[in-house]
């Protein structure tokens, strides 16, 4: 990308159909997320763009670190977050971070756009060590239809020549990369761009909903085995005298 794109790029997050659906997937992520400790936690967003995101986690409370491999996409990160993160340029199926150096990882929209998918999820869950976010474009989706399928007449986009998945591939991608993980999900945005807007019955129609249904899809991986709670004290445990 050029600094001119970078800027539309970010302009259609401050149109009614793009702030309309960054709240709606930013909802969704936060939902996935519920149970993911913050305090003193290292969260590192693969292909972070202008920051958007980055600065949603970092205002949930985590210690935030991105990549991109876009250096006027990292440019622009850099300026919305200043020292609040920790930013990088690189390749996210060769991130220049040591074994387990972060607790989560996140990848939103970023494997529809690489060659090497499996590389990818392999490294993020490499440098991760408790839990993987996923966020990705869903082909059983009215959204496919209208942005992501090659039809005759239409401009062959960005979102066109992006692998856009079904939620049964990402599953099974997940799975071959990394091998059986417990996994939650959830989708938004089922109608089609117009209907991105804060009224009845559109709001409705775009909440959250069953992986298999909205435009923009998430599976949170939990790497560790159990349910990633929040520890809790246990208060009535009694100390041990020495």
């Amino acid at each position: 990308m050029d600094q001119e794109s970078v800027r539309r790029y970010e302009e259609w997050f401050l149109s009614r159909a793009g702030a309309f659906a960054y709240a709606r997937e930013r909802a969704l992520l936060e939902r996935l997320i519920a149970e993911w400790p913050r305090r003193g936690q290292k969260l590192l967003e693969i292909g972070c763009g202008p920051g958007l995101f980055l600065e949603a986690f970092w205002e949930a409370g985590f210690e935030v670190s991105g990549l991109d491999r876009d250096p006027y996409m990292l440019r622009r990160a850099r300026e919305r977050m200043g020292s609040r993160a920790d930013l990088h340029q690189g390749d996210a199926a060769h991130l220049p971070f040591d074994d387990n150096e972060f607790d989560f990882a996140v990848l939103l929209t970023v494997l529809e756009f690489t060659c090497e998918p499996e590389e990818v999820l392999q490294e993020a869950a490499r440098v991760a060590q408790k839990g993987l976010l996923i966020g990705f474009l869903n082909r059983r989706s009215l959204y496919y239809l209208e942005k992501g399928r090659t039809w005759p007449w239409a401009r062959r986009g960005r979102l066109r020549r992006a692998h856009w998945y079904t939620p049964g591939e990402m599953r099974r991608l997940v799975t071959d990369a990394l091998g059986p993980k417990p996994m939650a999900s959830g989708s938004v945005l089922a109608g089609p761009a117009f209907t991105w807007r804060n009224n009845l019955p559109c709001r409705w129609l775009n909440c959250a909903l069953p992986l298999s249904l909205g435009g923009f899809a998430a599976l949170r991986v939990d790497l560790y085995g159990g349910r990633p709670l929040t520890p809790i004290i246990a208060f009535e445990a009694k100390p041990q005298l020495g």
